[in-house]
C-alpha cells in the first residue's frame, strides 16, 4: 500500500520549494514519487482533499503502478474526485509513456541473447494479467522482423500449435525465432506443459529448416531462458 505522505494538506499549504512542479523544475521529474508525478498530471485537488491525497487514493486503487497502464476511463472515473477531465489527462500521459516504451525497442532491436529478448518483450509483457504466447521473428542478423501475439490463455500444448507460428514465420521470410510468455503469477519457473510446447515447437523448426532460438518464460520482472536452463 501508498503511504499518504500528506494526507490532510491542501497543495497551497505546501512550502513552494516542496511542491511537486516546483520540485520537478528544480530537481528534474526523476525526484519526485508515483503520487507526485500523478498529481502534477491532475493538476487540482478538491475542495476537501489536497490533490496529493487524490494522487494517493488512484495509487491504492490500482494497488501496483503498471496496472494504471490497462486502466479503463470508467475505471478512474469511479474514483471520488476524479472527473472525466482528469481522467483523460491521465489516460493520455499513459498512452504516451506506452509509444514512448515501445519506439525505443521496435527499431529493428537485434537480440545477442536472452537478457535482450527479456528487454525487448519485458515491458509490455510483465505487468499482463493473463498469459500471452508471443513470437518474435528473427532476420538472418537476428533482428527482430516482427512481434506477434499467438494465443492468449494457459498455456496448453494441443492449442499453441507449431502450425500457426511456422505460417506467420514463412509468410515474414525469418531465418529464426523466439517464443515467449508470461506467467501473470510473477514466478517464472516453466511448468512441464511449458517444457512440452517448447519441444514440439523446436522439433517442427528443425523440419521446416528454421530454428528455435529460445522460449523466455517472464514474471514480475524477472525471466528464465529455457535454452539457458537445458530445456532445449
Amino acid at each position: 500500500m501508498v503511504v499518504n505522505t500528506l494526507p490532510e494538506l491542501m497543495i497551497r499549504d505546501v512550502h513552494v520549494n516542496d511542491r511537486p512542479r516546483e520540485r520537478l523544475i528544480s530537481q528534474g521529474p526523476q525526484s519526485l514519487s508515483n503520487q507526485e508525478l500523478i498529481a502534477i498530471l491532475l493538476r487540482t485537488g478538491t475542495k476537501n482533499e489536497s490533490v496529493l491525497s487524490l494522487a494517493n487514493r488512484i495509487l491504492n486503487y490500482f494497488e501496483k503502478i503498471h496496472e494504471l497502464k490497462h486502466a479503463t476511463l470508467e475505471e478512474i472515473v469511479s474514483i471520488k474526485g476524479i472527473g472525466e477531465a482528469k481522467a483523460v489527462q491521465l489516460l493520455a500521459a499513459i498512452e504516451l509513456g506506452r509509444r514512448i516504451a515501445q519506439m525505443q525497442v521496435n527499431n529493428r532491436f537485434t537480440i545477442r541473447s536472452p537478457q535482450d529478448a527479456a528487454s525487448y518483450l519485458m515491458p509490455e509483457m510483465s505487468s499482463l494479467n493473463q498469459e500471452h504466447f508471443v513470437t518474435l521473428f528473427l532476420n538472418t542478423k537476428n533482428q527482430v522482423l516482427h512481434k506477434q501475439t499467438i494465443f492468449i490463455g494457459s498455456l496448453n500444448s494441443s492449442i499453441v500449435h507449431p502450425r500457426e507460428i511456422f505460417r506467420e514465420a514463412v509468410k515474414r521470410s525469418a531465418a529464426s525465432i523466439i517464443c515467449a510468455h508470461n506467467h501473470p503469477s510473477g514466478v517464472a519457473t516453466p511448468s512441464p506443459e511449458d517444457i512440452d510446447v517448447t519441444k514440439r515447437i523446436q522439433e517442427a523448426g528443425y523440419i521446416i529448416g528454421i530454428d528455435l532460438i529460445d522460449h523466455i518464460i517472464i514474471g514480475d520482472h524477472q525471466f528464465i531462458s529455457l535454452k539457458e536452463k537445458g530445456y532445449m
